[in-house]
């Protein structure tokens, strides 16, 4: 797993990265952003709670057309 030194002793961890080339053209996509758009898609309504899942699963997991870093 890539881990980043930032100033002083904590680290930051980079998300994973997955390339979907025929998907995702330019832009990153979050796992969290990806579940988002599917529930909507469907009918569920996200909360506040849904929010914050979003976030965290956003720097857990990242889709991207790139080449992965």
């Amino acid at each position: 797993m890539k881990e980043k030194m930032t100033s002083g002793s904590t680290r930051e961890r980079q998300p994973r990265s997955v390339r979907l080339p025929g998907f995702i053209v330019e832009k990153d996509v979050g796992l969290g952003n990806f579940i988002q758009r599917a529930t909507s898609a469907v009918g569920i309504k996200p909360c506040v709670g849904c929010e914050r899942r979003a976030a965290a699963l956003n720097q857990w997991f990242v889709f991207t057309g790139r080449r992965a870093r």
